[in-house]
């Protein structure tokens, strides 16, 4: 005899369970893939201050509407067909946001605005519909967000219909907002505020997800060097200058993997306050781990594109940038699943640090080589290091 199907749309949980991923979760993300290539491709193209603002508030937006759509599917059964609606709706109108993003601070800002609203505001209120009655706390808990996301709706409304530095005020406000909102634990006038506990997630799954968008960002790396190569005449500078890229990306992938992804998951699912665990883990502190890979596949297409030639600021800038800002993501990220602070990311770092010293004198291909040199040396060390704990 067949199991009732729930009449909710929420998945069926166990104490310190792991739904694994589903493959419409992974169909979902296939939009992220081609975000964050908008991204490095439009920092790319515009390397200068105001050009990597730009592009720093549209990750931010960006990794926000993406952590929320995850935390909304660890509640959500994805194998309910209104739900996976929900999620097509999602990708729908997460195809606008990508393919406005080189525009987004000129002639698409609107559709990006329009974009990235409609999915924070609409996948919110369809969660207040999707909580069963008889879990008043949850549905609490989320008509409080939906009040933090549509005030900084308007806001991202009237930036798209803005321009200059009107624009890049109202939006840096409606990024404010939504980054502020889980400190402040959604606190509403007359609703109150939530309790962190009262978000009972379930971490494996959260912690899966994250570890895939880390993928995600690797691969595009990955993609990037690869098609610049194929695009390149193969000379031996070309050659070195593609296996130091993709060296470090193997090296990214190492320090994440080896010792970081299942330390986090088994943490998280052990937890007895998960919420409060994914909130600072996997909502904000992954985010410097995902800017570091983005701003480094920059870096890769650069030496890429002029090995041999000097190195500019901006070029030293994504070169040494981003492993730094990989490295500090991914060292506050173990400390507080590990509870200390991992000595060879120390390392990594003031060996980033003073190597920015002496880019002046260095070729793009020599500095790339070195900060990839640094990424391994990390990896190594991290793993000889913790062997014998492990065993």
């Amino acid at each position: 005899m067949n199991a009732p199907t729930p009449r909710h749309l929420l998945r069926e949980r166990s104490p310190h369970g792991h739904h694994r991923v589903t493959f419409v979760e992974l169909f979902f993300d296939l939009v992220f893939v081609f975000a964050v290539t908008q991204l490095s491709h439009r920092l790319l193209g515009s390397l200068t201050l105001l050009g990597a603002l730009q592009t720093a508030m549209l990750a931010l937006a960006v990794w926000w509407v993406w952590i929320y759509t995850s935390w909304i599917t660890n509640w959500l059964d994805p194998d309910r067909p209104p739900v996976r609606l929900l999620i097509f709706a999602l990708m729908l109108a997460g195809i606008g946001l990508s393919t406005s993003i080189p525009g987004a601070f000129e002639a698409r800002s609107l559709p990006f605005a329009a974009a990235h609203a409609s999915m924070q505001v609409g996948r919110t209120l369809f969660m207040t519909l999707a909580i069963p009655p008889s879990q008043a706390t949850l549905r609490l808990n989320f008509q409080r967000i939906a009040v933090w996301l549509a005030t900084s709706a308007l806001f991202w409304l009237a930036g798209g219909l803005s321009s200059g530095s009107n624009q890049l005020a109202l939006w840096g406000i409606a990024l404010a907002i939504e980054y502020v909102s889980p400190i402040a634990r959604f606190w509403v006038p007359g609703l109150g505020a939530s309790s962190v506990s009262d978000w009972s997630i379930e971490g494996g799954h959260l912690a899966e997800r994250c570890a895939l968008f880390v993928i995600i960002a690797l691969g595009e790396s990955v993609l990037v060097t690869g098609a610049a190569l194929s695009a390149a005449v193969w000379t031996g500078e070309a050659l070195a200058a593609f296996g130091a890229s993709f060296a470090g990306s193997v090296a990214m992938w190492w320090i994440y993997f080896d010792r970081g992804a299942d330390l986090g998951s088994q943490q998280i699912m052990a937890s007895k306050d998960p919420g409060r665990l994914g909130r600072l883990v996997y909502t904000y502190l992954h985010l410097p781990i995902v800017l570091g890979i983005i701003l480094s596949a920059v870096a890769d297409e650069l030496v890429m594109a002029h090995p041999s030639g000097h190195v500019h600021v901006e070029a030293a800038v994504s070169l040494i940038g981003g492993p730094l800002l990989y490295l500090a993501g991914a060292i506050s990220f173990k400390r507080a699943v590990r509870g200390w602070w991992q000595p060879s990311h120390l390392a990594g770092i003031g060996a980033l640090v003073l190597l920015s010293l002496v880019t002046p004198w260095l070729s793009q291909l020599l500095l790339g080589a070195l900060t990839t040199l640094v990424l391994i040396i990390v990896a190594a060390w991290e793993t000889l290091s913790l062997t014998p704990r492990r065993r």
